[in-house]
């Protein structure tokens, strides 16, 4: 898998858990201690998230990190 395919891969799950729990970006980058900015990057398949910020999506989400790589 390419780059730019995980990077829009992991930003189409985080959106998904995020509607899923009808957070707007706003809310869910409060909740994550992050910016709305970055949230919208890693939505957009703009920003690869690192895995500091996987594993606190993955916590505040309640999937295992490996989610975001099937």
């Amino acid at each position: 898998m390419g780059i730019r395919k995980l990077r829009n891969n992991i930003g189409r799950k985080v959106k998904f858990l995020r509607l899923e729990k009808g957070l707007s970006q706003e809310k869910l980058a409060e909740y994550v201690s992050m910016s709305r900015e970055h949230i919208s990057c890693i939505e957009r398949g703009k920003n690869l998230a690192n895995t500091d910020t996987l594993y606190r999506l993955s916590q505040f989400f309640d999937v295992d990190i490996k989610y975001f790589f099937e």
